[in-house]
């Protein structure tokens, strides 16, 4: 009996990229010139990534996806507590990442950065240690993250957004363009400025994700309930579980309420007129 052949996985590298030889890389993918790939690094397959890119630690790179030049993925973090330890980047299928992406990888043993599937992240954005951003996030020009941030799905993040640590941005949520961000963000809103206070409902963005009618009016008087009422969070909480019908929406904002440990960001001032 015949030995099965063996398959050689296609690839195009370029001849001035330095790619470790236990780098684990898949068919198809594309290594640009003067790319710096480590010893612990995977590259699904169909993956491109540019000129001039590094990717070193243990860091895992979906399919699909594209890496543009001069980013950096899967450094040590820039923080203090840092020892040295091994700690992981884990990124989704179809995700890209636009020039000069920072992404570091986590401090703690066994700990993670982690993106998910079919994000943009537009040129110079920052993802720091501990970071875990769910799928279809969008991360505008030159916005950052600090350490343990999390964004749930379907964020909007604008251009030169801040985003304080440990800090969490509920789904569906839009950031504005240079906020500062210092609170939790509640699913399904809208919160601009310096700090950042909420602005309205994100009718747009609920509307695009394909909310159903009968749960955007529920969450139309969640916000009301929330942001509108003089409640204080705990008060305003009973009342929507007492007042507003089951929906999968409402139930997810109640979850995030219950669990959001820095408080949230408050209404802007026209908005409790």
């Amino acid at each position: 009996m015949k030995p099965e052949p063996v398959v050689i996985p296609l690839r195009k590298i370029h001849e001035t990229a330095v790619v470790h030889p236990n780098a684990r890389i898949g068919k198809d993918v594309e290594i640009g010139p003067y790319s710096v790939i480590g010893e612990n690094v995977l590259i699904d397959d169909g993956t491109k990534i540019g000129a001039h890119v590094v990717i070193d630690g243990w860091t895992s790179i979906g399919k699909n996806c594209v890496v543009y030049p001069s980013s950096s993925i899967g450094a040590e973090p820039q923080d203090l507590k840092f020892r040295g330890e091994k700690s992981y980047v884990f990124i989704g299928d179809n995700t890209k990442i636009r020039e000069f992406v920072t992404i570091n990888r986590a401090t703690g043993e066994g700990e993670e950065t982690r993106i998910g599937s079919n994000c943009l992240l537009m040129a110079s954005t920052h993802i720091a240690h501990n970071c875990v951003l769910g799928n279809h996030v969008v991360m505008s020009n030159a916005a950052a993250l600090a350490g343990h941030v999390i964004v749930e799905d379907r964020v909007v993040i604008g251009g030169q957004a801040g985003v304080h640590q440990f800090v969490k941005i509920g789904r569906n949520a839009m950031v504005g363009g240079a906020s500062k961000v210092v609170q939790d963000v509640p699913p399904f809103v809208i919160i601009d400025g310096h700090p950042a206070t909420v602005r309205g409902l994100n009718s747009v963005g609920i509307s695009r994700a394909g909310v159903s009618d009968v749960a955007r009016r529920n969450l139309k008087t969640a916000y009301k309930i929330l942001y509108r009422s003089g409640l204080s969070l705990a008060q305003a909480i009973a009342v929507m579980e007492q007042d507003l019908d089951f929906c999968e929406e409402v139930d997810h904002m109640l979850r995030f309420l219950r669990n959001a440990e820095r408080g949230i960001c408050r209404g802007h001032k026209e908005t409790n007129s």
